[in-house]
């Protein structure tokens, strides 16, 4: 990862939500965002919201990736939201073909997507959601994303709802 991380503190489900509400007008095609943390914290949760900020009408459901690996969205830029939690190894994940996901302009969601950076594309925005305190670290791993997490801060330090850890 590169520079600091950003920390906000997710309270309630409105805060998550919120949260994908700043994001997703930042983010572009091609964009990575890799999901952490621990079953439960909320990956899915916060993937769900980032779709129905990017347009994704509330009749559509965005279940867990789990089971079908990759689900796509026709957002606004479109979504491949995946989950690689069941893959066993580097060229399973390459199998999947993300990178021309990437390619094509889908902004991609991996839960549990960071021992595979590499073969996810490389400069990811990467997102670790915690339960005690209940949180999300954001960092970034190279130039691009690098920008976003900065935009990002910005929003947060104007409305005063994070802080920069050190």
């Amino acid at each position: 990862m590169t520079g600091p991380e950003l920390v906000i503190h997710l309270p309630t489900k409105s805060a998550t939500r919120r949260l994908a509400k700043t994001l997703g007008p930042l983010l572009e095609p091609g964009d990575l965002l890799i999901l952490g943390g621990p079953l439960g914290s909320g990956k899915t949760f916060f993937a769900r919201a980032l779709c129905r900020a990017l347009g994704l009408p509330s009749r559509i459901r965005v279940p867990s990736p789990t089971f079908t690996l990759v689900q796509e969205y026709e957002t606004q830029p479109p979504v491949s939201h995946a989950d690689v939690y069941r893959l066993r190894d580097s060229l399973e994940v390459a199998a999947l073909g993300l990178d021309s996901h990437r390619a094509t302009g889908r902004i991609v969601l991996i839960e549990w997507g960071e021992p595979y950076l590499v073969e996810l594309g490389g400069d990811a925005l990467v997102v670790v959601f915690s339960f005690d305190p209940r949180r999300a670290a954001l960092s970034a791993t190279a130039e691009k994303s690098t920008k976003v997490l900065q935009k990002l801060g910005r929003c947060y330090n104007e409305a005063s709802g994070s802080r920069r850890a050190q």
